[in-house]
């Protein structure tokens, strides 16, 4: 990559403990899943502004100026999609941020260095919305499995499709978070470590209620492994194996391939559809900003569909040669 900000080059690695290190402190702060990713952008930023001479955690952060930020800015903006510039400028304003709380970088130093203006860009989101129809025909297939395995594909299609949730947050459901005669799913440490509470419509809830039937009321994991005999275990299935088992049902239903994530789309494009509250939906769905959830309103295209479709272009056959 190309090297940024050439005088940050003659700076020693760090030797700071790891109480004073500012990128240790902000990856401790986040939860896992973001941890991961963060570390890993903090990585891309080193290795921008040093060539690859500093990581993470051997760059002292706390030299960073306005303008080695405003280079890393235009280095991002040039190489990633503006929603992963914008979250690996996050992360450098976080660790900023815990260095000017650790003392080691001045109030306006710190205002200055992070004053960076997000990457704006529009972008419609990826995937695809299903049709009420593929759904339907996942649900069918599921119903036509005799085994345990179709009764607990079902119920992942119907909570998936039918309270818009991640596959981590399905993943980590137990059945103590689910109230049946409520239809009510509390959702813990979702994305940002926020809790939730969504709900199930009746034909939803019917579905699970019968996944619920062969795997018992024991405490543990609400969606579990499936062997071949039938057989269910009580553990945590992995968020990898939940796509593998939807893309198996979408496989057998004659499906375009489909993600998990394409189901939670489909939840909240259905709702703004059908005229529920964005901030409502925002709720749902535990977007931390209304303007994520509206990224998913297609009422918009419909409007401009039916506009064209006031015009008319006349149309002359083709002569026959």
């Amino acid at each position: 990559m190309t090297e940024l900000a050439p005088p940050l080059f003659a700076l020693a690695p760090t030797t700071t403990p790891a109480d004073q290190n500012p990128a240790i402190i902000y990856l401790a702060r986040l939860a896992p899943g973001s941890r991961r990713t963060m570390q890993s952008g903090l990585m891309t930023i080193a290795t921008l502004l040093t060539g690859g001479r500093h990581d993470a955690f051997s760059l002292p952060w706390a030299g960073l100026r306005y303008q080695h930020t405003q280079a890393v800015r235009a280095a991002l903006a040039e190489r990633y999609a503006p929603a992963m510039a914008n979250k690996l400028l996050a992360a450098l304003r976080g660790v900023l941020r815990e260095a000017w709380r650790l003392g080691q970088i001045p109030a306006e130093e710190y205002h200055r260095a992070v004053d960076l203006t997000g990457v704006k860009a529009e972008t419609l989101p990826s995937g695809r919305a299903l049709t009420p129809g593929e759904i339907g025909a996942l649900l069918r297939v599921c119903a036509n499995d005799p085994s345990a395995a179709g009764a607990r594909d079902g119920a992942l299609v119907a909570v998936f499709a039918g309270a818009g949730l991640r596959r981590a947050e399905v993943a980590a459901l137990q059945i103590a978070d689910y109230v049946g005669e409520q239809g009510m799913l509390t959702i813990r440490s979702g994305k940002g470590r926020k809790d939730r509470m969504t709900y199930l419509g009746v034909g939803a809830m019917e579905v699970v209620a019968d996944w619920i039937t062969v795997r018992g009321n024991v405490p543990g994991a609400l969606f579990c492994p499936v062997d071949k005999a039938g057989t269910v275990t009580i553990r945590t299935m992995t968020a990898q194996s939940l796509m593998e088992a939807l893309a198996k049902r979408g496989q057998q239903a004659g499906l375009a391939p489909f993600s998990p994530h394409d189901l939670r789309r489909t939840f909240i494009s259905e709702l703004l559809d059908a005229g529920a509250d964005i901030a409502t939906v925002q709720k749902l769905a535990g977007h931390a900003n209304v303007q994520t959830t509206a990224r998913y309103d297609r009422r918009g295209e419909v409007a401009k569909r039916k506009a064209v479709g006031l015009l008319h272009l006349p149309h002359y056959p083709r002569e026959q040669s």
